[in-house]
């Protein structure tokens, strides 16, 4: 059968139970065979149905659950043999959730067939691991870093048993880590870290761009006890595994390895961090001698799929406002001179460039350029401590999900009058494969301060806009924030379904809502990257005869008193967004609608529910398609 409606071919029935006893560090010839079989077999079904992300345009991780393998097979032999320990393989890298779906498979909570469902919208295989969605699942990782602190608490509650968490050197670059460190330490808990050591993360190698950052000296330093070994070599890993162990505390083993060892096309470099490409899976497994059918019935017959519509309203071509902005930042920067642009400005990356529009600045402009790790609460206030002076400007970007984690330097940045223009990609929850955690849906929380300081909270529509909101807030005074899409966005049209709206004279205007088409039975309100579909409801509608008008709201957090008295005085507003329900613009419109003795009909659309995974998938899953708007529309209408 071709594709996933085949029969899973690597035979999982061959994983080999073993049973591992700490107190013996060395392996028998047996043992050690044992453990490099099961290696091997569940290394090449990492790679098998990770591919798959791959062929059906959903990416997904590879590296980091093929590197921590021999881990894993460490931990269930220990597992096998005892139950002084807690049988649950903590990750605090989440995007490592292939190996929480292999596991799942393993014990018989999925079928293997399941595994080339991987990431696939509706397959309960999301990017990251969710308890209580995926069968056999026992944790939910969220986002990188956060669960050694979680583990603590976990193993504060079972003192008679050992935890075991695994890590990377990119989990411990963030700052909780050493919070929990300090716990661990401070409590003599039992939680053993295996951290996969592989000097690999997404934009590079923490050896090169965070010079001085050394596990082992840090780890020590706290006051565990540490063993670095090479995690290829069987051998030495079981043996440092097998005295962490047996040590009273807290203790970690770091496994210095290249990443995806023995995958030739991606061993070593950043791409492995990613999903393997199927050409390259195809390569690997013929190599081992697996059959091509495993290519040609498999992996060659799974295609990216979408949600076929055609919008009106908005152009067929579209763009990445995530890369828009970067190149957007350029265009004021080419303005100056190198060594003015030194002076006056500094951009500061948290491991995302590619992902958040930092590498084209990166690229075209160096002299401003700090590569960083993936430490979004000191880069926030690094590049916020850069914009202490009145004349400098701070930049700084990650993903929207990550504003929850500094807040608290928000409001120093905002007590110390800083300059800083904040940009966070990946909002909302369009083609967010990686699922809930990783949904950046509560961006209104970044409008933290007190009513005697403005904070600017810009969602540009389309490239254009992207384009203009820069040019106009880079050199503003205060904290800016910018919110961009993972998923391209179309251009919007004027009425004539010709003209791009932001093109030309345009000027953008902080805190001014935009007339997008008037209407007398009501407006529609929206922004970002719900513009375009909720135009596309409206247009419709007017197709139908109902007069409805549709405003752009790029501002998020200010009222503009001229247009809210306008739309307040019609027969009903509608609030269309993808951020959270319960805290984004709807949650706040009705309330300034009110304040001001405004009594439309009124209601509002935004997140609800947890994800689905898949791209395009996730818009209509939280019924905010273009159908579900007319509806609420006619609704409001009657």
């Amino acid at each position: 059968m071709p594709g996933t409606d085949s029969e899973f071919p690597i035979d999982l029935k061959k994983y080999k139970k073993l049973t591992l006893d700490p107190t013996k560090p060395q392996l028998t010839e047996e043992q050690k065979s044992t453990l490099l079989h099961n290696i091997q077999l569940l290394r090449d079904a990492i790679v098998l149905f990770t591919a798959t992300g791959a062929a059906r345009g959903v990416s997904g991780h590879t590296g980091g659950a093929y590197d921590t393998v021999p881990e894993v097979c460490i931990l269930l032999s220990l597992f096998e043999g005892s139950d002084k320990y807690l049988p649950i393989m903590f990750d605090e890298a989440g995007h490592r959730v292939a190996t929480q779906y292999l596991l799942s498979a393993l014990e018989g909570s999925l079928p293997a067939e399941h595994l080339l469902h991987y990431r696939e919208a509706n397959s309960k295989l999301p990017g990251h691991p969710e308890l209580g969605l995926t069968p056999g699942v026992k944790f939910s990782s969220g986002r990188l870093g956060h669960m050694w602190p979680l583990v603590n608490g976990i193993a504060l509650a079972h003192r008679d048993k050992t935890l075991f968490c695994l890590g990377s050197d990119g989990s411990q670059q963030e700052g909780n880590d050493a919070e929990a460190a300090r716990l661990a330490v401070a409590q003599n808990l039992n939680v053993k870290l295996l951290i996969d050591d592989n000097d690999v993360t997404i934009a590079g190698h923490p050896s090169q761009y965070l010079k001085g950052y050394d596990l082992t000296k840090t780890l020590e330093g706290h006051g565990l006890k540490v063993y670095t070994v090479q995690g290829e070599d069987i051998d030495a890993l079981w043996g440092a595994i097998s005295s962490i162990v047996t040590y009273d505390g807290p203790a970690a083993v770091i496994s210095k390895r290249v990443m995806a060892p023995g995958i030739a096309d991606i061993e070593g470099s950043t791409h492995g961090h990613d999903v393997i490409p199927v050409k390259a899976a195809i390569k690997y497994l013929t190599s081992r001698g697996y059959p091509e059918s495993i290519a040609s019935d498999i992996l060659l017959n799974i295609k990216p799929a979408s949600v076929p519509y055609l919008y009106i309203g908005s152009t067929k071509d579209v763009g990445a406002n995530r890369v828009i902005f970067g190149e957007a930042v350029n265009l004021v920067l080419d303005k100056l001179s190198k060594e003015e642009a030194a002076k006056k400005v500094m951009v500061i990356d948290s491991d995302l460039e590619g992902s958040t529009g930092l590498k084209v600045i990166h690229q075209k402009h160096p002299e401003v350029f700090v590569p960083s790790g993936i430490m979004e609460r000191g880069n926030f206030s690094a590049a916020a401590g850069f914009g202490f002076d009145a004349d400098k400007f701070g930049v700084f970007s990650t993903f929207s999900a990550f504003l929850e984690m500094i807040i608290s330097e928000v409001t120093m940045a905002r007590l110390n009058n800083c300059n800083v223009l904040c940009h966070f990609s990946h909002s909302g929850v369009d083609e967010m494969a990686d699922n809930t955690c990783h949904f950046g849906v509560n961006s209104l929380f970044a409008d933290n301060g007190l009513s005697d300081v403005q904070s600017w909270l810009y969602f540009p529509a389309d490239p254009l806009q992207m384009f203009a909101v820069i040019q106009r807030v880079f050199f503003e005074r205060g904290i800016r924030f910018v919110f961009s899409t993972r998923s391209k966005v179309p251009y919007i049209l004027k009425e004539d379904g010709k003209t791009r709206f932001f093109d030309g004279d345009y000027k953008f205007v902080p805190g001014k809502d935009e007339t997008i088409v008037e209407g007398k039975a009501g407006y529609v309100v929206s922004f970002g990257e719900m513009l375009y579909r909720s135009y596309d409801a409206v247009l419709r509608c007017r197709q139908e005869g109902l007069d409805v008008g549709l405003i752009n709201k790029p501002t998020l957090n200010m009222v503009d008193e001229p247009m809210i008295k306008k739309i307040g005085a019609s027969p009903f507003v509608l609030v269309v967004e993808s951020l959270n329900q319960k805290t984004g613009l709807g949650s706040k419109y009705g309330t300034w609608l009110l304040e001001r003795q405004l009594t439309p009909k009124y209601a509002y659309m935004g997140t609800t529910k947890e994800g689905c995974g898949g791209l395009s998938e996730q818009i209509p899953h939280q019924n905010l398609d273009p159908q579900a708007i007319i509806m609420r529309i006619k609704q409001l209408s009657q």
